[in-house]
């Protein structure tokens, strides 16, 4: 399923004219030559245009670029460059930009060979400033042509995030469940961001669902289903009627998508889903977000938003989990304790019915949904998907629109543990440096929901750069603090 972008930067070399041309001309084409040496080629397109002082020279860059395909531009200021060309460029540009400049080469160089492109980023900053540009620029966006490719080259997944939120489309089911308010969504806040959203009614879903019964596509999927379980297809008399309905979602995708190129999905999965469909979606949710296509449970509409941003970062899955419940006292001293740095209150579990994709999962199982068939009939609760979390590196995060409307986010890198869990769902024993802290004065006090995104690996870094990109001030942007530094709220006595 081809539901992100293929990212192809621009680079756009800039000459202030008091400066030899040539030294912006010959540091692009090292820059250049560096990227394609250490990363994909593809990521890349050189403008063989310099924009100089003249609009001329920009409007010229511009179409070139456009041309070439470029969803993404890097201005490379190779010496002091012009800001009135240069900033224009990023106003028409619509698309994710960036910025990063040339270091000096050589103290046998500094006469002819100095281009002043230090100084010029602070103009470069300022006139976009003055213009309301959006643009990302590096930790330190002064470099040889090794640095400010090894940036560009940390400009891909934003740009990649950046993107495809410019071009994505939810499309929801229902309202929340009851007691729900947590993931309430306030929706001002997507059109903000440039996503658009489709509200439907569960209904809508239902009779969808029923108008594919006889599917003659089904039998393809259960099959599917089958192979991809394995020894863990456990109920596979369920399996036609999650085939019937994941192609119900992808009909209605396809349908519904209209001129946005990008999808996510957030349904209700009960308390009537399954009396109604007679089976719970939980497995056909992993299987979307396998496939590339998020889909969050409960109707949470700003964690399958999060969900998007963390899978165009990762360029891998992604999943969505409650933050669930504390790690036994017991379990931490035999399994945690002195065999792994961290503190009983670092650790958590994060938990969900069955939502993970199997390739994140250390083993799984189709199941029966354990918490609602204390209330209902075992059969019609069938349908989830249990496994223990694979260990390794995760960033936990989460975009949240407050209930007045305010734009807010939280980022935490960890790992999950290969401790088991001996317990029920998609779930994992997490740790995450100072949690406990965390959990309190970020989590708590900034008034998170329960629901967090999962994606595997380290990705705070980028995700922090999305983040500010789209408009989050960084004030709003919660991390764990480490040890040893207060939080705001933090009570210094305590």
């Amino acid at each position: 399923m081809n539901n992100l972008p293929e990212i192809k930067i621009g680079i756009v070399a800039v000459s202030r004219d008091c400066f030899p041309a040539s030294l912006a001309t010959n540091r692009r084409e090292a820059l250049v030559k560096a990227y394609k040496e250490k990363f994909d080629a593809k990521d890349i397109y050189e403008c063989p245009i310099t924009i100089i002082e003249s609009e001329i020279d920009m409007q010229n860059a511009l179409e070139d670029i456009k041309k070439a395909g470029c969803n993404a531009l890097c201005v490379f200021l190779g010496n002091f460059g012009p800001e009135i060309s240069e900033t224009l460029l990023a106003k028409y540009f619509e698309g994710p930009k960036m910025f990063c400049a040339a270091a000096e080469e050589s103290q046998k160089d500094l006469m002819d060979g100095r281009g002043d492109a230090y100084c010029g980023m602070l103009n470069a900053s300022y006139n976009l400033a003055l213009r309301n540009i959006k643009a990302y620029i590096p930790e330190y966006p002064v470099g040889d042509a090794a640095d400010c490719a090894e940036m560009i080259h940390e400009f891909v997944p934003i740009a990649r995030a950046v993107y495809a939120l410019q071009n994505l489309k939810i499309i929801s089911f229902g309202p929340r469940p009851q007691n729900f308010l947590a993931c309430n969504a306030p929706i001002k806040q997507l059109y903000n961001l440039g996503v658009e959203i489709e509200e439907n009614s569960e209904l809508d879903l239902f009779e969808s669902f029923n108008k594919h019964a006889g599917d003659e596509r089904i039998d393809a999927i259960v099959k599917e289903m089958a192979e991809d379980l394995g020894s863990g297809n456990k109920i596979p008399e369920v399996l036609p009627k999650l085939a019937q309905y994941e192609l119900t979602l992808k009909d209605w995708v396809e349908g519904h998508k209209g001129c946005r190129e990008f999808v996510a999905l957030t349904t209700k999965c009960w308390p009537a889903f399954q009396t109604q469909f007679g089976f719970v979606p939980c497995y056909v949710n992993s299987r979307l977000a396998g496939q590339g296509m998020p889909v969050s449970c409960e109707v949470d509409i700003y964690g399958v938003l999060s969900e998007f941003i963390g899978q165009a970062v990762s360029d891998d899955v992604v999943t969505l989990l409650d933050i669930n419940n504390s790690v036994p006292k017991d379990m931490y001293e035999e399994s945690i304790k002195g065999k792994f740095d961290y503190k009983f209150t670092d650790t958590f579990m994060g938990f969900h019915c069955g939502n993970t994709c199997t390739r994140k999962l250390s083993f799984h199982e189709m199941k029966y949904q354990k918490i609602m068939a204390r209330a209902l009939p075992r059969e019609v609760t069938n349908g989830t998907l249990e496994g223990d979390i694979l260990p390794g590196d995760i960033t936990f995060y989460r975009l949240q629109s407050t209930a007045d409307g305010k734009i807010r986010a939280y980022i935490a890198e960890g790992e999950v543990l290969p401790v088991a869990t001996q317990s029920f769902g998609s779930i994992g024993v997490f740790a995450i440096k100072e949690m406990g802290r965390f959990y309190r004065h970020v989590l708590i006090e900034k008034n998170f929901p329960h629901h967090g995104a999962v994606a595997f690996g380290n990705n705070g870094k980028a995700l922090y750069e999305v983040f500010k990109y789209i408009g989050v001030p960084v004030e709003e942007i919660g991390y764990n603090q480490p040890e040893g530094v207060r939080y705001p709220t933090e009570n210094p006595w305590a």
